[in-house]
């Protein structure tokens, strides 16, 4: 078993990393979506090389690092990955973290002034950290741990092998991307000069989580033209955006909506409306494991555009947007690297929970691209919100799965 240090240090990068801004914005064209990621990718890019890492920043948000092999047996090269960006769902400026050590395992007031708490009752799986260090938001913003808690736990593990050269390991590649939150992570990442033959996302959630395959995942924007017309003079001349909007959206079925869905169940899922009588414009996203329901929800959608299209003549359209695919087609045939994590977890005293992702990650793309990418826990809870939480020990747990990877590769 091989035993990390300090956990202040992983405590340390974490609170630094969750201090920069980095969200991501789907509005934007540009590659980055935002150029306050740099903040993080150059703070990062620069701790690398004051480790002694060899590390580049291209004009893409992508920091690519090796560290050259210390053995002379042949051993294939290993990535490891973490998004830099955080969801445009909740804030991500100014976080306030709140560290609570020895946590006793009840509920935690999050903000008093909003009456906001993160309640047991509510999430249960918070006592299993009782005892441990929870870091928790203000109940202002998200907290970050989406994917700080991965990018923390490989710039640990980093440290940790240049602090430490009797450690034996193969080449090691690490890799940090923008815009994953917004399903662009990694449309121009270089596989080739990254440089691994197998890679793994530090990108999941609770402690144990081992994943290899996800959700196949699309866009659908709906746009309505209504017909604004003096509500005193509308009768048979006004086409109310708003109301034909709400029609559409009753249309879909209500058990597909990600609320009423878990484990294999995809979801069609409204994430944004901005209406006016004169127009209006809903966002989905469709979600599924199985790519023949996931064909059929897209349909959905389209039958339901096309019935208000003949019911009002032409007023609505859909575009769809495809953004990844399930990875498992790609990642099973190299099944021994999925071993080797369970492995990697078993070492560290931790029980894997091998399930399917319910979203995606930048693995899923980069399977596709020809590095298999299976994704291994941060640590976190609750993502995308006001409600999130990450325990200091499970971040510490990842990065010492990581170097169990690492030491069963060189084995």
């Amino acid at each position: 078993m091989i035993n990390t240090y300090n956990m202040e240090k992983l405590l340390d990068k974490f609170l630094r990393y969750i201090s920069v801004d980095t969200q991501s914005d789907p509005e934007s064209e540009s590659q980055p979506s935002t150029q306050k990621q740099f903040n993080l990718l150059n703070m990062l890019l620069n701790e690398l090389k004051a480790m002694g890492i060899e590390a580049t920043l291209d004009e893409y948000g992508y920091v690519m690092a090796s560290i050259p092999s210390n053995t002379g047996k042949n051993i294939p090269p290993i990535g490891f990955i973490s998004h830099v960006d955080t969801s445009p769902d909740a804030s991500g400026t100014d976080i306030k973290p709140q560290i609570i050590k020895n946590y006793d395992g009840g509920d935690i007031l999050l903000n008093k002034e909003k009456n906001l708490s993160l309640k047991v009752s509510e999430f249960p799986e918070m006592a299993q950290y009782k005892g441990q260090t929870m870091i928790t938001t203000d109940g202002n913003t998200l907290l970050g741990a989406d994917d700080k808690g991965g990018v923390a736990a490989i710039m640990y593990a980093a440290e940790y092998i240049m602090e430490h050269p009797d450690f034996k390991h193969g080449e090691i590649k690490i890799g940090f991307t923008p815009d994953e939150e917004i399903g662009r992570g990694v449309a121009k990442f270089d596989v080739k000069k990254f440089g691994a033959k197998y890679a793994y996302t530090i990108d999941g959630g609770e402690i144990g989580e081992l994943e290899y395959e996800n959700f196949n995942a699309a866009a659908a924007k709906v746009h309505i033209q209504g017909r604004n017309i003096h509500p005193g003079y509308g009768k048979g001349k006004m086409i109310n955006a708003i109301l034909v909007a709400m029609e559409l959206n009753g249309m879909l079925p209500v058990e597909q909506r990600p609320e009423f869905t878990c484990d294999y169940e995809g979801f069609i899922h409204i994430i944004n409306f901005a209406g006016t009588v004169e127009e209006s414009t809903m966002q989905y996203i469709i979600r599924d494991h199985d790519t023949s329901k996931f064909e059929a929800k897209k349909q959905i959608i389209a039958d339901a555009v096309d019935f208000i299209n003949k019911k009002y003549g032409n007023i609505v359209t859909l575009e769809i947007k495809h953004q990844y695919n399930n990875m498992r087609q790609q990642v099973e045939p190299h099944y021994q690297i999925i071993e080797k994590a369970i492995k990697a977890m078993e070492m560290a005293g931790i029980k894997p929970k091998i399930q399917p992702i319910r979203g995606g990650t930048d693995g899923a793309n980069l399977s596709f691209m020809g590095l298999p990418c299976p994704n291994i826990f941060a640590g976190g809870h609750n993502f995308h919100g006001k409600m999130e939480y990450v325990p200091l020990e499970s971040m510490e747990k990842a990065s010492q799965v990581i170097l169990n990877i690492i030491k069963l590769f060189t084995e």
